[in-house]
């Protein structure tokens, strides 16, 4: 089966498969959720120090930075009978499940080696199941528009994962909360239930369309040079380390923040957290429909407006007191709201970016480097993390904060939480906005790569043998 020639229309992703595709990330955004946002906090009450936190995390993360590069390698030559990305799937699916649950459930007592060491056991296996999401993404959607609607849905798709975690209080009376350390047991049995049973879904539903090749294809170091320096990948690259930064700074942070600066109890911290995940739902879909009119890169600058905007309101609204009630809460959960609608379009759009970019190399290099040039965002997520905590805990030590559950803290160090919290988001915003600022691959020029493309395609081989299709025909 070819879609040589197949037009835009045609060559639509049916929903059902965008569904049982992006299932995955329902599970991975509740792990993703549940190691940025809440670990910190939980391992400090274990009685690990803030400042050893982050340094345990930044050490995990420096060796991370090198997990995609080097999987994107062999990905990129992977041919098997199943295809090339689903046998990655079924590999980093155990890792996962395997230091999820040693993470989050640890004995006691616990110290940095161990939650170096099972941190990362768990990013390996997240590292094969991201990058072969990504790349796979970019194979099953091949048109400009179609790639912003498919990343746009399966990021909604993440948002609900992460959204049925934090509505784990309001259905269980606040018996079972993310930020509690009492609930960590439970919370471990639901994601390592989750995520093989996504996997399988996926992987058994999902089509995988391969072009057919006669041997293993040769790669130099000069094509990975020539993708890597690209001019538009290049630029994406740095925006997307910009736009991981900026709202990425927040998110260790999050809890410390608007529990003992902003006065909201733990479990409505959580709660709280809905909105700005959930409006990602509403949000993803938006920014891919504006993509359609705009371009993905004009898009990318107009939402880091938007951003600055938004983040500025949030941050001066005033603390709420004990005993509050929802309507003293509601202006923070409109403004939580505001700022994850705006937020939720840099990652869809930056992903749906780098899956042109990789037409773009294909047509120049006659290479499929896909996998390699999504690893190049997937490295920026990381590296961002890494910055963020090792810029962030040791000033929170330095001021005096004390991040343990049941801590009092002074003024002046809630005011350097305060400060961390505040400034670097929208300025490293900006920066990624204009990173993009003179980028050429829009949606014409992107149209001009497909034809080409295609015509090559046609001139080297029969349409019959072109293409193989791996799994369901859709």
């Amino acid at each position: 089966m070819s879609t040589t020639g197949v037009s835009p229309s045609a060559a639509r992703t049916p929903l059902p498969t965008i569904f049982a595709f992006g299932s995955v990330g329902l599970p991975l955004a509740g792990i993703l959720l549940m190691y940025g946002v809440y670990l910190p906090r939980y391992y400090a009450g274990l009685g690990i120090p803030l400042v050893l936190i982050g340094v345990s995390i930044f050490a995990v993360r420096a060796i991370d930075v090198f997990f995609d590069p080097l999987i994107a390698l062999v990905m990129d030559r992977t041919k098997t009978p199943i295809g090339r990305y689903r046998p990655w799937l079924l590999v980093g699916a155990p890792l996962v499940i395997l230091g999820v649950y040693r993470v989050l459930t640890p004995p006691s007592p616990v110290g940095v080696p161990y939650l170096v060491l099972w941190l990362v056991v768990t990013y390996a296996g997240l590292s094969m199941l991201n990058l072969g999401l990504a790349a796979w993404g970019a194979v099953l959607a091949k048109d400009y528009n179609e790639r912003s609607r498919l990343f746009g849905w399966t990021q909604a798709l993440a948002v609900t994962g992460g959204i049925a975690l934090l509505l784990l209080p309001a259905f269980t009376h606040k018996k079972i909360s993310p930020g509690l350390a009492s609930s960590m047991p439970v919370i471990t049995l639901i994601l390592i239930i989750a995520l093989p049973l996504t996997v399988a879904i996926c992987t058994i539903f999902s089509p995988e369309r391969l072009a057919a090749v006669t041997q293993r294809p040769h790669f130099r170091l000069r094509d990975y040079w020539g993708a890597i320096s690209n001019r538009s990948m290049l630029r994406v690259t740095l925006a997307d380390l910009m736009l991981t930064l900026g709202p990425g700074t927040t998110a260790p942070l999050y809890v410390f923040f608007f529990h003992d600066a902003k006065g909201f109890t733990v479990p409505d911290v959580s709660l709280l957290l809905i909105f700005y995940i959930g409006a990602g739902i509403i949000g993803a879909p938006f920014w891919a429909r504006v993509a359609r009119r705009l371009g993905k890169h004009r898009t990318v600058q107009i939402a880091c407006v938007c951003y600055a905007v938004a983040q500025t309101v949030l941050m001066v609204l005033p603390r709420v007191w004990p005993g509050y009630s929802l309507v003293q809460a509601l202006p923070t959960v409109i403004g939580m709201f505001a700022v994850g609608f705006v937020a939720s379009a840099f990652l869809l759009l930056i992903r749906a970016m780098v899956a042109d970019i990789s037409d773009e190399v294909k047509l120049e290099q006659g290479q499929d480097l896909t996998s390699l040039l999504f690893s190049l965002v997937t490295t920026t997520t990381k590296i961002g993390g890494t910055v963020i905590v090792l810029a962030v805990f040791p000033v929170l030590q330095m001021v005096g904060y004390n991040g343990k559950e049941g801590a009092i803290n002074t003024a002046h160090a809630i005011f350097g939480l305060e400060m961390c919290y505040l400034f670097a988001p929208i300025i490293l915003v900006f920066g990624g906005g204009a990173a993009l600022i003179g980028y050429k691959l829009d949606s014409k020029r992107h149209g001009e790569i497909r034809a080409a493309l295609e015509e090559r395609a046609e001139a080297l081989s029969v349409a019959s043998s072109e293409e193989v299709l791996v799994g369901p025909v859709t």
